[in-house]
């Protein structure tokens, strides 16, 4: 199995760079860390890669175990790609790149669509290990008409797609909104003062999830 790119191979990261080095390479792994993924929904959520561009870079992927298709149940032979066990242990490598990018973000940066599901992404690169609440929480988000939670369990963090039948704390806004914030480009207080965010439930539990995610 041949790697395209050879950066020296006496060392984990130039081998890894070998295999995640190339344009776009990372970002599909974004999208599918987000969830399995059609070919057709991976070409539309990543505009200019182009067709053939997102083939070669998915065979490559493939090839090396990171990603694997599979069958989409009574669809017949249609298939989506998604991330092998190998591939999903780049997660926290990725969400703290994606968190220590955020830092660079500025407001004229954000010419392009920003997705509502990149919040599910965002929210989970924020997390500051130190700052997890002591106490049982569920904060709810629902990002861009997006769903997603946060639960806080004996000092542990899930991060789930979907509603929670009863949260502590829930929070609603467009996706653009929540990246400036994680941006640090506005404040949450900022936020919620315009009516941009939308903050409801306990307010002890939306305090512990700002200081959580670092935000206070």
């Amino acid at each position: 199995m041949a790697i395209k790119q050879d950066y020296g191979r006496g060392c984990g990261l130039a081998v890894g760079l070998g295999v995640l080095g190339e344009r776009w390479t990372m970002l599909i792994v974004r999208e599918l860390l987000i969830g399995p993924a059609r070919f057709t929904a991976l070409l539309e959520n990543m505009p200019g890669i182009g067709p053939n561009l997102l083939s070669e870079r998915l065979r490559t992927l493939t090839e090396h175990r990171v990603v694997e298709q599979i069958a989409i149940p009574g669809e017949g032979r249609a298939l989506r790609y998604q991330l092998t066990e190998s591939g999903e242990q780049l997660r926290q490598p990725l969400l703290a790149l994606a968190r220590w990018g955020l830092g660079f973000l500025r407001d004229d940066d954000r010419g392009g669509t920003t997705r509502a599901e990149w919040g599910f992404l965002a929210v989970q690169s924020m997390v500051v290990r130190e700052a997890v609440p002591q106490v049982d929480d569920t904060y709810q988000f629902r990002v861009g008409g997006q769903d997603f939670v946060i639960e806080v369990r004996d000092g542990e963090v899930r991060f789930a797609r979907g509603a929670s039948a009863e949260p502590d704390m829930t929070v609603a806004c467009d996706a653009d909104t929540f990246i400036r914030v994680g941006a640090r480009l506005t404040s949450p207080a900022e936020m919620i003062a315009t009516g941009a965010v939308r903050v409801s439930g306990d307010l002890a539990a939306a305090g512990r999830c700002i200081r959580m995610l670092g935000l206070d």
